[in-house]
């Protein structure tokens, strides 16, 4: 039996069908190179934006075709966000698809696997009529043959921030048990991954309440569950630690001092602050203001003086001013992100903001991301050549594409390089100087393996 995946949106999904993909080869499916011949196609989908909703619809009304077309399969299975905002009313727009898969139901991924090895796809799964599946974390999120791995500590979201549906697609705040989340990462170092990336919706809001590994019983917050990762990690395979995404309101001076104290965190930290202007931080529930986000740049980068920066911005929020929009531009100008994703305003029916009054006409909102974007690049090209001729470490994490005899490496800081060299690099920590620029790439002439790493 076959499978082909889909995977759209966020990490926390490329991690959760890294899981669902590990179930099927423990079954002794293999994957399947696109879904024109697969027996199962599963689309793991967003519902943060309408184009990303748009994109499945268009998807899914190729696979209804090609079900047509063969007159037998594939199996189509819809998982993630869209299928738990819409639910079964999406086979009633496109009856080709077998069977939706929310974002608590991934234990009946098994039962539908089943249904296909028994050429019963389509059938109603073996479950009670009232029970509805519960959320589970997977034990083990790893691509197979990959150096770098997602290890999801935490699902869900209580922020209800105004734009975003996530909360809705999520549901509440669920923390994974820590002794879990270890046996995860002792897994994944056995299998030769090097670096982990915890991932959460709201990653920094862990909060774990029982036993946990040195404790019988207690509180374990996002800090604490940060020095037992490390500690983990501590002589071990996996040397770097990353972690997204973190709230503002909730990175405390404490997990601050664990990143400076533990030389395994990257020097890189994604902080979404959103907008630049209190009015519309308040309009947004992000909960936080201008001057606490400066605040806290400023004691990141006091602690950590090499850390590089990343971001989310939103732009042409209802009610949104040219002095708002000047706010966020200044802010940016202060703060000189590395990068950031830019975005602008998209209606998201089902949230606060859906029937919020002052609109901003899309001709408007796309001139506003157009100048913050130009800004973004300014401070891109500003920030990467002042890197020029430094010596860096370097993840190597594949051949380049573009040339056989190049290797792909990426840095502490997210920066990405380009550099000579052979397969027998990959997966193995580097030094390397950062010679020349090509875009948003760095170039490097030699790349030497760390000491101990070869």
């Amino acid at each position: 039996m076959t499978y082909f995946f889909e995977t759209y949106g966020c990490q926390m999904n490329s991690a959760e069908s890294a899981a669902l993909d590990l179930v099927c080869r423990e079954r002794g499916w293999a994957a399947a190179p696109d879904g024109e011949g697969a027996d199962l196609v599963l689309l793991n989908t967003c519902s943060v934006r309408r184009t990303a909703e748009a994109r499945v619809m268009g998807r899914l009304a190729q696979y209804a075709a090609l079900k047509k077309k063969r007159q037998a399969g594939p199996c189509l299975v819809v998982a993630g966000c869209m299928a738990e905002r819409l639910g079964e009313t999406l086979k009633k727009s496109c009856p080709a698809v077998d069977y939706v898969m929310g974002t608590s139901a991934r234990s009946v991924f098994p039962l539908i696997l089943e249904a296909v090895e028994e050429s019963r796809a389509g059938e109603g799964l073996p479950l009670p009529a009232d029970e509805k599946p519960a959320f589970a974390f997977s034990s083990s999120h790893l691509e197979e043959g990959r150096f770098r791995s997602f290890v999801p500590i935490m699902h869900g979201c209580n922020n209800f921030c105004s734009y975003c549906i996530v909360p809705y697609v999520r549901g509440p705040e669920i923390s994974r048990d820590p002794a879990s989340i270890l046996a995860e990462i002792r897994f994944l170092g056995r299998r030769g991954v090097r670096e982990i990336t915890l991932l959460g919706q709201n990653v920094n809001s862990y909060r774990w309440e029982g036993p946990f590994p040195g404790a019988s019983s207690g509180v374990l917050g996002f800090p604490g569950l940060l020095r037992l990762v490390a500690r983990e990690a501590e002589g071990g395979p996996i040397r770097w630690i990353r972690f997204l995404s973190a709230n503002p309101k909730d990175l405390s001076p404490e997990t601050v001092a664990v990143m400076a104290e533990h030389p395994a965190f990257c020097r890189h930290l994604h902080l979404p602050v959103q907008h630049g202007s209190n009015a519309i931080l308040a309009a947004m529930n992000r909960r936080y203001t201008r001057e606490q986000y400066l605040g806290l740049v400023r004691a990141v980068r006091s602690a950590m003086p090499d850390i590089s920066l990343s971001t989310d911005i939103l732009v042409g929020f209802p009610g949104e001013t040219a002095g708002d929009l000047e706010e966020t531009l200044s802010l940016m100008a202060e703060t000189k992100f590395l990068y950031a994703y830019m975005y602008h305003f998209n209606p998201r029916e089902g949230t606060a903001a859906y029937g919020l009054p002052g609109r901003i006409g899309e001709g408007l909102k796309r001139e506003r991301l157009g100048r913050v974007i130009a800004l973004q690049k300014e401070h891109t090209r500003e920030l990467l050549a002042s890197r020029l001729g430094r010596r860096a470490k370097a993840l190597v994490e594949g051949i380049s594409r573009k040339n056989a005899d190049e290797i792909i490496a990426r840095t502490e800081r997210d920066e990405m390089v380009v550099a000579p060299g052979t397969v027998s690099l990959v997966g193995h920590f580097a030094e390397l100087t950062l010679s020349g620029l090509r875009g948003n790439t760095f170039r490097a002439k030699e790349i030497h393996v760390c000491p101990g790493d070869s």
